[in-house]
């Protein structure tokens, strides 16, 4: 039986069990990945990252969801990422490749804000791992329907899609982008809670509008530059952050004019700061990292 290190980590919540796959190859079955990621039995995740060479980048990131299907990319866990590799190269910032393309990420200072359930965010001067903040380059949003992908020819603004009786929907035209994975954002005048979001969520992440599946994306826009946000992951279900779904649900607000191109993203594990700047067409992400624990898995 093989073993092998990991560190335990995570980026407003969203937890990782990370592998250093740099130098020995890690190739876990599906069933293996849950059995990591199952939080009763398990190291408990939300996703399984291993840290691969790359020829282009100074690291391939490659992310299992914990179902056990591998996805494109993870925007909390490219944040994680770019900390271990600032600290390990002493580069002031990293390129990160991944299946839904590649990244740059860099510290910055930390700052001191409230979550959206009131516990204080760390900074920089209290000394600790979760003050730790790490910006990286999501890159342009992809808002063609073609890819996204959606099953047919749709305004990415406002797709037709509803949850609730035809002619008395409850939510209906959210809006569909892509950040490296599929999202649809439904906007809200509240914040859903947990039995909305699950019931919700497990109906719209496996409907034939998206053929690969899709991210469901719950936002609350508190004011132009604040957003409350809850996302049913695929493949993992209802986390507490979701940094690709915070960067769409920027994007799916500001291109409905309720939010500017900066916001605030509450999430149920912190708070995210997303950027999409207009000259470059790229989002721009920054939020907390922390480190949990080390140990081995044993396979």
């Amino acid at each position: 039986m093989a073993t092998i290190p990991f560190v335990k980590m995570n980026g407003a919540g969203n937890d990782f069990v990370v592998v250093n796959a740099l130098e020995t190859p890690f190739a876990p079955t599906a069933e293996q990945v849950r059995t990591i990621a199952n939080r009763d039995t398990g190291e408990g995740c939300d996703q399984l990252i291993a840290l691969e060479p790359s020829d282009t980048a100074d690291v391939f990131m490659r992310v299992w969801n914990a179902d056990g299907g591998q996805v494109e990319t993870c925007g909390n866990a490219l944040r994680c990422v770019g900390w271990l590799m600032i600290q390990s190269t002493g580069k002031s910032e990293v390129a990160i490749d991944t299946l839904g393309g590649p990244t740059t990420a860099w510290s910055v200072p930390g700052r001191v804000g409230s979550g959206p359930d009131g516990r204080r965010e760390a900074s920089d001067s209290e000394g600790s791992m979760s003050a730790a903040q790490v910006k990286v380059d999501m890159g342009p949003p992809r808002l063609d329907w073609t890819q996204v992908p959606l099953a047919e020819d749709m305004d990415t603004r406002n797709i037709e899609l509803q949850i609730g009786p035809i002619d008395d929907p409850v939510l209906h035209t959210p809006g569909a982008v892509s950040m490296g994975n599929p999202h649809v954002v439904f906007f809200m005048d509240h914040t859903p809670n947990d039995g909305f979001v699950r019931g919700s969520g497990s109906l719209i992440e496996h409907h034939p509008l998206f053929p690969e599946g899709v991210n469901v994306g719950f936002a609350h826009v508190i004011a132009p530059d604040r957003i409350r946000l809850r996302v049913w992951e695929r493949g993992a279900g209802l986390t507490k952050a979701c940094g690709t779904g915070a960067c769409a649900a920027l994007v799916a607000t500001a291109r409905r004019r309720l939010t500017g191109r900066q916001a605030t993203v509450e999430v149920d594990g912190g708070l995210l700061s997303i950027d999409w700047d207009e000259a470059t067409d790229h989002v721009f992400m920054t939020g907390p990292v922390e480190v949990e624990r080390t140990g081995t898995l044993a396979l």
